[in-house]
């Protein structure tokens, strides 16, 4: 029997194992199922004491040279030995479940990584130490995952940080970043967070979207997702505009995805998210400024300088600020087919957002001048929303005609129109065309798919028997 309190080293596969001479046959090998376990909501005393001692019995400098999986069975071992010591009462499920938490603390995330590596949940909110929602389907549901304290929270948000070379604490209680797999983080901590530290991650899709899956999942119809197609390929200026996890990225890697592998792409963004498909990007990312408060390059400044690196694409992951004023001058002077989002509740909205914006970078434009670059620089305005079905769904596709006098004139291409309520709660309605012939016809034209966009945009009758 080994001594109580010895720690032990980890030691390569070929030495003896971590378990006492005579170990009890229903603890002594690990048990290790297809699927990893959910983490239990229980913290009582004597796993806390197990979490302790596997900690003080693992060399830290010996664990980050293994692997994930090489590392869980050494824990589990380590697991059965102690509560064999102690003759906790613990069966074989709980323990492996406690040896897969430890490794979640020591390597990953900690109750988030279970979440992290379901691909049904799309959204992780952490409310505290004891509040954990998910969204799946567009719908939020609160699991019955906890945190031990806001100090465990604390630890996890600080891991975060540390991995892309940030730090979050009191003098900086607000952090963006992302995780290795390109998910997106927020973090808010006390002081600026009353109820405790909160962690907010849109997790990064594993399935590459398409066309054909918007359309299977009810986004866009068929004609509306060939119009959408027709007018990426055919370099036209898009903003994709929509409220928050409205499905703005989502749809703009679609759009991306029609870009032809020849073109050079140049994405700006505040923190990656855009999933490119094609070899020839160049992504490009804001720095907030350091403790001193210098060295901030913000998105603007990317703007500015993706002009200078030749690009035949700019491609900005969300307009909020001046950069808007930078954006509309590449538009206007030869960079066509560059594409972005807003967040917005209409077109309309999306049209006077960016005026604002715009005014931001130079305050002394007159309004007429503003809206005549916007006019000329946009082609389409594809507007998105979730709704209370959880399914997001593009709502119209509105074209900009031009100005006439201060008001910039658009048009509604497609439509989505409600018509009612299914049994099983979703939402029933149809996406309608108007029937409108396009200003730029002749840039699709120019691309040899004009009767196609027509074809999808305005289809004709069906010819009398």
């Amino acid at each position: 029997m080994i001594p109580f309190g010895r720690r032990l080293p980890i030691v390569p596969e070929a030495t003896p194992p971590l378990v006492a001479t005579e170990p009890a046959p229903a603890v002594a090998a690990p048990v290790v199922p297809a699927s990893p376990p959910q983490p239990r909501k229980d913290n009582s005393p004597d796993k806390d004491y197990i979490r302790d001692q596997v900690l003080q019995r693992i060399e830290p400098s010996v664990a980050v040279r293994m692997t994930q999986e090489d590392l869980t069975v050494r824990v589990n071992l380590l697991v059965a030995e102690i509560a064999t010591e102690r003759r906790l009462l613990l069966n074989r499920q709980e323990q492996h479940d406690l040896g897969h938490e430890i490794v979640d603390d020591m390597v990953g995330l900690g109750p988030l990584e279970p979440l992290l590596r379901d691909d049904t949940v799309s959204d992780i909110l952490i409310n505290g130490a004891r509040m954990i929602y998910v969204e799946r389907r567009g719908k939020l549901e609160l699991t019955n995952l906890q945190f031990r304290n806001d100090a465990h929270v604390m630890h996890v948000a600080q891991r975060i940080a540390s991995s892309v070379g940030r730090r979050i604490d009191e003098s900086s209680p607000m952090l963006d970043a992302r995780l290795k797999d390109g998910s997106r983080v927020n973090v808010v901590i006390p002081p600026l967070s009353v109820t405790g530290p909160c962690i907010s991650i849109r997790k990064f899709s594993r399935v590459t979207m398409d066309f054909p899956r918007l359309i299977k999942f009810g986004t866009v119809s068929p004609a509306l997702a060939r119009a959408l197609e027709i007018a990426a390929r055919c370099r036209l200026n898009i903003v994709v505009s929509g409220g928050t996890g409205s499905g703005k990225t989502t749809l703009l890697n679609v759009l991306s995805s029609m870009i032809e592998h020849t073109d050079r792409i140049i994405t700006i963004e505040d923190t990656v998210e855009l999933q490119l498909q094609q070899r020839h990007v160049i992504q490009l990312e804001s720095r907030p400024a350091n403790v001193e408060g210098h060295g901030e390059i913000s998105q603007r400044d990317l703007v500015r300088n993706s002009l200078r690196m030749r690009p035949d694409r700019i491609i900005v992951g969300e307009v909020r600020g001046p950069e808007c004023f930078d954006m509309m001058q590449a538009m206007n002077t030869g960079h066509d087919g560059s594409m972005s989002t807003i967040h917005a509740n209409s077109g309309r909205d999306a049209l006077a957002r960016m005026e604002d914006m715009m005014l931001m970078a130079n305050a002394n434009l007159p309004i007429q001048a503003v809206r005549s670059q916007m006019a000329s620089a946009i082609d389409l305005i594809v507007q998105t929303a979730r709704m209370r079905d959880g399914v997001r769904r593009v709502t119209e596709l509105v074209e900009v005609v031009g100005i006439e006098g201060d008001i910039i004139s658009m048009e509604t291409l497609f439509s989505y129109q409600f018509q009612g309520e299914n049994p099983d709660g979703s939402l029933r309605g149809i996406f309608v065309s108007n029937n409108v012939r396009p200003r730029f016809l002749p840039r699709l034209d120019y691309y040899g798919l004009s009767e196609a966009f027509m074809a999808a945009v305005a289809p004709k009758p069906p010819s009398p028997a």
